[in-house]
This record gives structure tokens, C-alpha cells and sequence, in this order.
């Protein structure tokens, strides 16, 4: 894989495949292998360009504290550095919150934003001490290791995948991992939403229930977003998830093309070619359909 020599430190990425670009940004502790499917399967309709963050991975350890704003310069950089101009980007879990930093700060680079299991800001108890127990757990080396091994197990779909994304981390700093987990306590846009003018997708799981008042957050403040549930889905979509996940980015990338049809109706239209048996004409709600609009 090359590597993007920036300032302040050295990202490794990949490019697979041709067409318009889409970025793909992970979260913390994971790589961009936890997008390894999307690779493998939207390779064939899209440039799919995944890398990993600062400290994440291959990627060098950052010399200054990771924000959500550096973040944000480091993907613009990364377009800059392979001569890119403009992109969508898909941010998973916290990716999302480097995701719509990067819209609200380049405005001008960006096509539009996927965002999978994503949020503007992180309020809930529940996730919030999940979180500060994560970052904690990045200091001593066992307690680093065991975390490394719940979160990729979490998000592995069978023990190679496991073995894939547990050995990618293996590199991850542990200042770089904990200070990106601690962004995701202290960044909120969520005032900020409605001035991304961009087309948003949103993805979640209709499982992940502590992450509904995200979704329903992020759709009511971003002015053009299309927001879907997918059926039986928890959190970790992007392996446990990918066909439908992957159909869907490109169902609704294509769907961008029709100026003159209404949103809503293009969403509706999304979702019964991505389930024509369950959905037909049917408008029940996702928590009965296989990927719903909202």
C-alpha cells in the first residue's frame, strides 16, 4: 500500500478500483481494514480509496494531539496528495463525526457524505462510559490488547476477518487510539448541521437502539439526508452488513443522478428494489422491512 507523506505525519492508504471516489473512514482502534468488503465489492462501480488514521494501523503516530479538525485537513490533504477534487466520503461510528467535520470545513472538495452508525455528537450515558472505559484501557499493554480483541471481535464476521482486523491493529498507538476516542466525548456539529448543503446518506442498524436518537438527530438537522434502517442490523455494518450496505451506497449514489424526482420518492424506490419481495408496496416502518427510508 503507498503512503501519503503530510504534514506532521505519514498515512498509509489504498486505491482500489475506478470511477467516482468514495473515502472510507473508520473509527477508533479499528483500520480501514474494517472496510475490506466495501473493497472488495464497490471496487467494481467506484474508486474506493480507504486509509488509516493517525496512529491507526500503518499510518505514523501524529506529532500533535488528533482532533476531529486534523483529522478532517488529513483527508482533504490525502485528495490533494492524489490528485482528487472533489469525493464522497463515508464515515463508520466516529468516522462520521471526521466525516461532517470535513463537509462543514471543505465544503468545496466533497460530493456528499455516507454516514453508517454515525453521530453529530456522543450524549448518552451508556456510550459515553463505554467510551471513557475504552480510552482507559489504551494505556497498559494487556488492557490495550484485550481492547483490541473485544472490538474486533465485535466486528468480525468469521475468525479470518477477526485475525485480519486484529492484526492490522497491532501497530496502533495507544496516545493516537485514546485521544481519538476522547474526540468523540468532546466533538458536537450538531448546531452546525444545517449548513452541510451536501447529499447525505444515513445508515443504521434497526438493532442499534442507543444509536436511533443519532439517526433521527443527524436527519432532522442536515436539510438533504435520506435516513434507512436495516433490518436486524447492530452497529458494526460495515463487515456484518456489507451486501446490503454496499447495494445500498450504490443504489443511492446512481439515485443522485435524477434531478427531477422527488426525494422521498427516490428513497421509496431505493428500498423496494433493494427488497421486492418483503417491501412491494408496502410503507410499514423499518423495524418490519429489510432497509427502510425513514
Amino acid at each position: 500500500m503507498p503512503f501519503a507523506h503530510l504534514k506532521g505525519t505519514i498515512l498509509n492508504y489504498e486505491i482500489s478500483g475506478t470511477g467516482i471516489p468514495i473515502v472510507f473512514i473508520h473509527p477508533p482502534l479499528l483500520t480501514s481494514e474494517a472496510f475490506f468488503y466495501q473493497k472488495k465489492q464497490l471496487s467494481h462501480h467506484f474508486q474506493v480509496i480507504t486509509f488509516d488514521i493517525r496512529g491507526h494501523g500503518s499510518s505514523q503516530a501524529s506529532e500533535r494531539p488528533l482532533s476531529m479538525e486534523l483529522m478532517a485537513r488529513d483527508v482533504r490533504m490525502l485528495l490533494d496528495e492524489i490528485g482528487i477534487e472533489q469525493a464522497y466520503l463515508c464515515g463508520y461510528s466516529t468516522g462520521g463525526m471526521v466525516l461532517l467535520e470535513a463537509l462543514l470545513a471543505y465544503p468545496e472538495r466533497f460530493l456528499g457524505g455516507i454516514v453508517v452508525s454515525g453521530m453529530s455528537e456522543l450524549t448518552d450515558v451508556y456510550n459515553k462510559i463505554r467510551v471513557w472505559m475504552a480510552c482507559n484501557m489504551t494505556g497498559p499493554v494487556m488492557l490495550m490488547n484485550l481492547l483490541k480483541k473485544a472490538i474486533t471481535n465485535g466486528n468480525a464476521d468469521n475468525p479470518a476477518t477477526y485475525r485480519q482486523l486484529y492484526e492490522s491493529s497491532l501497530k496502533d498507538s495507544s496516545d493516537d487510539v485514546c485521544m481519538y476516542f476522547r474526540q468523540t466525548i468532546a466533538y458536537s456539529c450538531t448546531h452546525r448541521l444545517r449548513n452541510i448543503k451536501h447529499p447525505i446518506l444515513l445508515m443504521f442498524g434497526s438493532k442499534d437502539r442507543s444509536f436511533h436518537r443519532y439517526a433521527h438527530l443527524l436527519h432532522s438537522g442536515l436539510p438533504h439526508s435520506s435516513l434507512y434502517f436495516l433490518k436486524d442490523a447492530k452497529h458494526q455494518i460495515p463487515i456484518k452488513n456489507a451486501a446490503k450496505m454496499n447495494d445500498l451506497i450504490r443504489l443511492w449514489v446512481e439515485s443522485l443522478e435524477n434531478q427531477h424526482t422527488e426525494r422521498g420518492l427516490l428513497d421509496l424506490a431505493i428500498a423496494r428494489k433493494l427488497n421486492p419481495a418483503m417491501y412491494g408496496e408496502d410503507t410499514r416502518s423499518s423495524e418490519e422491512n429489510g432497509i427502510s427510508p425513514d
